[in-house]
């Protein structure tokens, strides 16, 4: 069974939020609340719900400051928020939009406008997000439409294509539980070293699998693959049991039976930049992402290759 959608109400009218609740629990809605704008921030934070609908003034923290600081986080950004107003001014509505907000509904408000809205909101980010149920981050169709925008843009880009090396192997002998566990946590790994050494702006993707995309600027592409690796290459070790990491190897047995000794997993990253040469399409930046991340598997340890071609 799927799992209800998550809705955080975030008022400092209690009444309001009973109200809110009454109307969206009996249509299948899970609710949490909370009374205040940093209680909002720090319930986001901790529970990952699929929707926010927030009040446009509230105490600690009002809701354009709430939305502002969502957007600037790598992992929360994609949550959908609808913005709550008790006034009707055209600049509260904008002021919210800008802030971040994707609706806005003044108050008082017919229930059955509220849940249309809500439904809306959360189709529309479903089908432009296609998030990664695992690691919460975009998918496909984000990364395209986040590459097109680059390149139409001109601006100095660089993407970093990352992918596992010796995965599947990692996964047959332990069990996808634990090789879901080595995806989720390169995930948080990437959003470090992004939040840590990239710019506000920078995008992270999950391509599928054990593949994930890094969207970013040239100065800064390099440096977040150096923090990302060293902090890959120290963490994943506690996924192995003890006994292998005492011999160093994985003991596989490979498709023609045979027992092999397999090294510990790593990671190849191909960086492609349009610093020396202009980028004009998706399939141009694929194509040279595949050769360089060819390259990046041969050092047989985690690596990064960076594009220095000039044509």
């Amino acid at each position: 069974m799927t799992p209800p959608l998550t809705i955080l109400v975030a008022d400092d009218d209690a009444d309001l939020r009973d109200i809110l609740r009454s109307i969206l629990e009996p249509k299948g809605f899970r609710v949490v609340d909370a009374a205040d704008g940093r209680a909002a921030l720090r319930t986001v934070q901790a529970q990952h719900p699929d929707l926010l609908i927030l009040d446009y003034m509230m105490p600690q923290m009002d809701g354009p400051q709430v939305c502002r600081a969502l957007k600037e986080d790598l992992l929360l950004r994609h949550i959908p928020i609808i913005m709550l107003t008790g006034k009707s001014e055209i600049h509260d509505k904008v002021f919210g939009m800008d802030a971040g907000a994707d609706d806005y509904l003044v108050k008082p408000f017919e229930p059955e406008e509220l849940l249309a809205r809500v439904r809306t909101v959360i189709r529309r980010t479903s089908e432009n997000l296609e998030a990664n149920p695992l690691t919460k981050l975009p998918g496909n169709v984000s990364i395209q439409k986040t590459l097109e925008s680059r390149l139409e843009s001109r601006t100095p880009l660089a993407v970093c294509y990352c992918d596992l090396n010796r995965f599947k192997a990692f996964n047959d002998h332990y069990g996808f539980e634990r090789g879901d566990q080595v995806i989720a946590h390169t995930a948080q790994l990437l959003l470090a070293a992004v939040q840590q050494y990239g710019n506000p702006k920078d995008f992270i993707g999950h391509i599928g699998g054990d593949d994930f995309v890094v969207i970013t600027t040239p100065d800064r592409a390099e440096l977040i693959c150096q923090q990302f690796l060293r902090q890959f290459d120290t963490t994943t070790l506690q996924f192995y049991d003890e006994a292998d990491r005492r011999q160093g190897y994985l003991l596989h047995t490979d498709r023609t039976s045979q027992t092999v000794k397999l090294g510990f997993i790593s990671m190849a990253i191909a960086i492609v930049t349009n610093t020396e040469r202009p980028l004009t399409h998706l399939g141009e930046i694929a194509k040279i992402g595949a050769e360089l991340k060819m390259l990046a598997k041969q050092a047989g340890k985690s690596a990064y290759v960076s594009d220095r071609r000039k044509t």
